[in-house]
């Protein structure tokens, strides 16, 4: 058996995830080829990584953002060397499976972007709002923040699974300590090295963790924005099924609809802690139909 063909397969896919790879590991590629364009063209040696950087990277400086706002998203495209880009990567590929796997590839793409772009903010507000802004100007570059919000966002909604971690042994860990001691290394180590790179970690995952909450409430607040604003409901409001000659009375319609409040919010249990694949078809119809109620 071919021990190359899930890789190649992960590829020919096409999804989103193996694209977002790809696009990476082809800007790094590119930037290796920056020295030979400095030896051809006869230019001092670095500049085009320093113009490439310059042009790609995001500055601490607001002012440099109002002239290149691109640099929001692009910093999460470059890496600042092989192993930078391999770790990333190699992250990105186990947290990504996981993600479109449990959450659905729409919501892997908006929490990549999101909490890359909240790993950006997080760096911009804490070197402006704080004294150490004042001392020095620092870029950011890496796909680390937006890396950490997919791993986060996995474990905040399969906070139980399992995986399996090699050191001396192989022996199951399960996600959420890994999110815990990512987490934990990346606050305790901004005074050591890479100080924007940690604190833009930390914006990532913040981004991470609020967009589960958000998606585990929205289906409550969808429920309350279509709810009539009403403090008693009328009979005249329910339509009975066919095959009833009477409309509901209050009680009744009240106890039915408790009884299907109490059943989607089992049933919510359930994603949370098992994801959304593991429920029986009755149960998925179910849901359907009180989300469009």
């Amino acid at each position: 058996m071919n021990s190359r063909a899930p890789i190649k397969n992960f590829f020919k896919s096409k999804s989103i995830l193996s694209i977002i790879i790809i696009v990476n590991v082809v800007l790094w590629l590119v930037s290796c080829l920056l020295p030979l364009v400095d030896y051809l063209y006869v230019h001092d040696n670095g500049s085009s990584q320093r113009l490439w950087l310059s042009w790609l990277s995001l500055s601490s400086q607001w002012g440099d953002l109002l002239v290149r706002p691109w640099t929001l998203v692009t910093y999460m495209f470059v890496h600042a060397g092989f192993w930078h880009l391999l770790f990333n990567m190699l992250m990105l590929y186990w947290g990504g499976v996981l993600c479109c796997r449990y959450l659905n590839e729409r919501r892997f793409t908006w929490i990549y972007f999101l909490g890359g772009v909240g790993g950006a903010l997080l760096y911009l507000l804490v070197y402006n709002a704080f004294p150490v802004g004042q001392t020095t100007v620092s870029t950011l570059v890496g796909a680390s923040a937006a890396v950490l919000a997919v791993f986060v966002a996995v474990a905040v909604y399969i906070p139980n699974h399992e995986v399996q971690l090699w050191l001396v042994r192989t022996f199951p860990v399960k996600l959420k300590y890994i999110a815990m001691a990512y987490v934990a290394i990346d606050l305790l180590s901004i005074p050591a090295a890479n100080a924007g790179g940690h604190i833009a970690h930390l914006g990532g995952a913040l981004a991470g963790l609020l967009f589960v909450v958000a998606m585990r409430r929205l289906p409550n607040w969808k429920a309350a924005l279509r709810r009539p604003a009403r403090t008693k409901t009328r009979k005249s409001d329910f339509q009975p099924p066919r095959g009833r000659s009477r409309a509901m009375s209050d009680d009744e319609f009240n106890r039915r609809k408790s009884a299907d409040q109490k059943r989607i919010d089992a049933i919510l249990d359930k994603i949370s802690q098992s994801g959304y694949d593991h429920l029986t078809k009755e149960e998925k119809d179910f849901l359907f139909r009180k989300s469009g109620s």
